[in-house]
């Protein structure tokens, strides 16, 4: 299994809309734990430990470990709800997994060797199509995020959904056979030039077609 990260939270003992306001009187964040074929857990947890999460890349498919009276549990950060003045957490959604039953998560893709990129050299941009991959997984194979090698790349080259490592047992979501992930395209300048040398001769060519038109 992937590595886990451990939140502390604290049971709560109603739900309902007085009882969160309450929590939030307290200054934490009233959350669920859901799934898992099991009664939701109503729990509290500290809004700055929330906002450290999701400033974190990848949070998406981050295992966290929260302690239950009864033991641990293993789930999924799913739904962060956020004020709409203070963008303050005001409640968390976390979905609860079980070994051997598949979920959907997106997983970040992690980027190297651009630098290297023969095409990005020679003045290419770097046009990346996907930053995530929304795949099928067991909870005992969630990858932190995928990584892509660039550092082949030439102009017109792309990467794409096989070119990607850590994607072994994992399925994608999107019903497309092996998806572009990111692409060097021609460098803007090289293609503006082109554009307007071929415009050039167009209108050159018009011109010596017309009747009367004096060949040099």
């Amino acid at each position: 299994m992937a590595n886990l990260t451990t939140l502390a939270v604290s049971p709560r003992a109603k739900a309902g809309k007085g009882a969160a306001r309450a929590t939030r009187r307290e200054g934490l964040v009233p959350a669920v734990i859901y799934g898992g074929k099991q009664e939701p857990s109503i729990i509290s947890i500290d809004p700055r430990v929330v906002m450290k999460e999701l400033h974190r890349g990848g949070w998406q498919s981050r295992l966290y470990s929260l302690d239950l009276e009864g033991g641990a549990v293993t789930a999924l950060l799913r739904d962060v709800q956020l004020h709409p003045v203070s963008d303050a957490p005001i409640h968390v959604d976390f979905q609860r997994l079980s070994a051997g039953v598949k979920v959907h998560v997106q997983v970040a893709i992690e980027f190297t060797g651009e630098e290297k990129a023969p095409g990005i050299k020679r003045g290419g941009v770097l046009n990346i199509v996907r930053h995530s991959v929304d795949v099928l997984v067991d909870p005992e194979n969630i990858p932190e995020h995928f990584t892509v090698d660039l550092s082949k790349l030439d102009i017109h080259d792309n990467v794409r959904w096989d070119d990607l490592e850590g994607t072994a047992g994992i399925v994608p979501t999107l019903k497309i056979p092996n998806f572009v992930i990111a692409s060097v395209a021609a460098p803007t300048v090289d293609a503006e030039m082109e554009a307007e040398a071929a415009a050039k001769a167009a209108a050159a060519a018009l011109a010596n077609a017309k009747p009367g038109a004096k060949k040099k």
